[in-house]
């Protein structure tokens, strides 16, 4: 049986913040708010907890997790970014966009594309996020909370809690998030490529 706490989604409540964290330290499988959608996460070097969410989310062994970050210079830890791209990741985080990067050696293999050796990282907005990810200290593993079969993200924290309760060990209620997920903008490449439009504008990165 998972536990549910609601939090404010724009002053979150410190207390519950850290019984959240605490949870995530030992392992435990989340729920919480972003700026586009609800999305799973987990502890950056957890696998167990990373076959939970493959096993919920049905994905599979080829799919790109993303890898949440409080701010540019923990982002900058997890992948390889030079100036430019610096300048452009900087002119749009904190928001809406998941960008696919080369992982550093920081990032666990298991989580880094086969071949490309790529990361998903991204910077939300979302205050009670940025609230778990300051408390935490570092990443937290992640990805959109879309069932099997859906086209949208699950968006009402207590549909979430009658499906997945005895799935997951926290349901954070902090209000409507939304049916749109991030944009994805790939910067592996000679040039930015949108991957998946989302509620980010991709004109923004165009050369």
């Amino acid at each position: 049986m998972s536990q549910f706490f609601s939090i404010h989604p724009e002053n979150p409540q410190l207390r519950l913040i850290r019984q959240s964290v605490e949870i995530v330290r030992k392992g435990g499988l989340i729920i919480f708010p972003t700026d586009s959608a609800y999305a799973l996460g987990c502890h950056l070097g957890d696998k167990k907890a990373l076959d939970k969410i493959r096993m919920i989310r049905q994905l599979s062994k080829e799919h790109n997790f993303t890898l949440m970050c409080r701010d540019l210079s923990e982002l900058s830890l997890y992948a390889k970014i030079d100036n430019q791209l610096y300048r452009s990741l900087k002119a749009h985080t904190p928001g809406p966009y998941t960008f696919i990067l080369e992982g550093t050696s920081e990032v666990p293999r298991r989580l880094l594309h086969q071949k490309r050796k790529t990361i998903g990282l991204r910077i939300p907005k979302s205050q009670v996020a940025l609230a778990l990810l300051e408390e935490l200290g570092e990443p937290i593993m992640s990805v959109s909370l879309i069932m099997p079969g859906d086209d949208y993200p699950l968006t009402d924290p207590h549909d979430m809690r009658s499906m997945l309760e005895h799935s997951v060990d926290l349901i954070i209620d902090g209000g409507y998030c939304g049916l749109e997920s991030t944009t994805v903008v790939d910067f592996s490449g000679a040039y930015p490529e949108i991957t998946r439009q989302g509620i980010g504008k991709f004109e923004d990165f165009a050369p």
